[in-house]
């Protein structure tokens, strides 16, 4: 059997083959439809626990049927010490993926596992379960909104450079792994410049669209070098089902000729399911429901959220106040704020609001230091800074009419985006006095806005709850690249008793490091997205550190 150096298994430098693996005593049994499989779409690995991790990958069979495949755990990357080996049988009512959890492994310790069908074996993968006790710090990358046609994953790349190097423990996706856009829809534009286009080229609606979505994402080669390093945490956002999505509908479901969106939202769940390293949920839940949490040592707790298919709410927009008559405004707005003040509106849905207080209880009474939540959508009370006020009439007159008037919710008392917890206010609160009640230390994690917040979090007394890091994107553009005013990355702040620091024009990821102590937050960018030829620097560093009486003291700017 070919030797596979730590760097050979996380797919640099050796590369990401390996031979023969068959021939080493992991050969397939049972009836197969062909002796030979080709792995195209990488490996993975997710939701390790202390003593268990979910291994995955795809085969691409020669002929369809039923294929069992071989797959095996060792404490070497030359997988000479094997301790887990068995077979998984896959076929075309599950893709040919193959997801495998593999139990009785021992706490905070690195493995190394592969596939094979036959002669022909995947590549190797990096793994590690989660640390029982004495864990001294953690390091998680956290990433998200992937975009295939905004430009190549440059993000992940370096992703997989630094956990190559022992650099990073986990990552964290939170959502947007997948856009489900037409090949003329978001970042179609530049996609054909850069001949990266979506396949297949229509909205993916039904479960061979979505299935074939996947495989395209998962065919990048950055994108598996970055599975291939580490264990990952995944859950999603809308754009794995589609934009805007919540338990009714969404914004780009049109049901007269798209079909009904519980069909649509069932095959979107389904090719998730298939094609991620995640668990699936326990029996007796619905599908869609795929919170679940995990114990990091006795440093924290990962809480991963689901806020879209589940319990979220009907989305509030603020259409309606633009196009009305200014006498007609006042009226409006308070119909607005009357809705999204509701009580009964929910973000998680009340079942996943009791777990998350429980869960927040528990941690907290078992002495963890931190409780994280892998949450998708800006928790922060945000407003637009007012652009007409803060920038010249010559720098005002070349912004957009449409920014113009998303710039402008402010004047109206309005938080700035609805689809986030800011359309959820009363949940939001809720969340808020769980975490009080627990005593609870917060640190918030935050996709979808495709643009990097360090903010500082507060109940409605003005009390202090917690910390929110939201990372920039992998690719998808952020909102100084459809209004490039280098104004914006402070004027947010300045607008906002709750942001700290703002960044709307970087592509990149966050890495966060836990300590019994401090959590630190690391905004890592990189230097385009647009050439597969970048370099990654550090933007902005923050501390937040607990204080004397247990609770969190307020975020420290140490870099950048």
């Amino acid at each position: 059997m070919t030797r596979l150096t730590r760097r050979g298994a996380l797919g640099l430098g050796a590369g990401l083959g390996v031979a023969g693996l068959g021939a080493a005593g992991c050969a397939t049994t049972g009836d197969v439809a062909s002796s030979k499989g080709a792995f195209q779409h990488g490996i993975a690995s997710g939701d390790p626990t202390q003593t268990s991790v979910l291994i995955w990958t795809r085969v691409t069979p020669e002929l369809e049927g039923p294929m069992s495949v071989a797959w095996g755990v060792a404490r070497d990357s030359g997988f000479k010490d094997v301790v887990k080996r068995g077979t998984f049988n896959t076929g075309p009512e599950r893709d040919y993926t193959v997801k495998v959890d593999v139990q009785g492994l021992e706490p905070g310790q690195l493995y190394y596992y592969w596939f094979s069908v036959g002669r022909t074996s995947s590549p190797g993968g990096a793994t590690r379960t989660l640390p029982a006790t004495g864990v001294s710090d953690y390091r998680m990358a956290v990433v998200s909104c992937s975009n295939w046609p905004f430009g190549y994953f440059n993000a992940y790349r370096e992703i997989a450079r630094r956990g190559a190097q022992g650099k990073i423990d986990a990552v964290i996706h939170l959502g947007d792994y997948i856009y489900e856009y037409s090949i003329n829809g978001y970042g179609s534009a530049i996609g054909k410049e850069l001949g990266r286009n979506h396949v297949p080229e229509h909205e993916i609606i039904t479960l061979a669209d979505y299935r074939q979505r996947h495989a395209q994402y998962k065919s990048d080669p950055d994108l598996q070098a970055a599975h291939a390093v580490a264990p990952w945490f995944c859950t999603w956002d809308d754009h794995e089902s589609t934009n805007n999505s919540y338990r009714t509908g969404a914004e780009n479901h049109q049901a007269d000729t798209e079909g009904d969106w519980s069909v649509r939202k069932a095959v979107a769940v389904q090719a998730y399911l298939e094609w991620m390293p995640v668990r699936d949920p326990e029996a007796g839940k619905a599908r869609e429901a795929i919170w679940r949490k995990f114990e990091i040592g006795d440093l924290a707790t990962l809480f991963l959220l689901e806020s879209r298919l589940v319990g979220r709410g009907e989305d509030v927009t603020y259409g309606e106040i633009y196009l009305a008559a200014d006498v007609d405004r006042p009226a409006i707005v308070d119909r607005i704020k009357a809705r999204i003040n509701d009580p009964n509106r929910t973000m998680l849905g009340f079942e996943q609001e009791a777990w998350l207080a429980d869960g927040l209880k528990q941690s907290a009474a078992a002495g963890k230091k931190w409780q994280v939540l892998g949450n998708q959508v800006t928790m922060a009370k945000v407003q637009m800074p007012d652009l007409q006020r803060h920038l010249t009439p010559e720098q005002y007159a070349t912004v957009p009419q449409g920014a113009k008037r998303s710039y402008s919710t402010a004047r109206w008392g309005l938080e700035w985006n609805p689809d986030a917890w800011s359309g959820f206010p009363q949940a939001r609160e809720r969340l808020y006095q769980a975490a009080k009640a627990a005593n609870a230390r917060l640190v918030t994690l935050t996709g979808d806005t495709h643009t990097a917040w360090a903010n500082e979090l507060h109940d409605a007394s003005g009390q202090k709850r917690g910390v929110e890091f939201g990372c920039t994107s992998v690719t998808s553009n952020g909102a100084g690249d459809s209004l490039p005013l280098k104004e914006l990355n402070w004027l947010m702040p300045e607008a906002n008793d709750e942001v700290v620091y703002y960044n709307a024009f970087s592509k990149g990821f966050t890495v966060l490091t836990l300590t019994a102590d401090q959590v630190e937050a690391e905004f890592v960018k990189v230097s385009t997205v647009r050439s597969r030829d970048y370099y990654a620097s550090t933007d902005a560093k923050f501390l937040a550190r607990t204080n004397e009486i247990g609770g969190m003291g307020g975020l420290q700017r140490v870099m950048g």
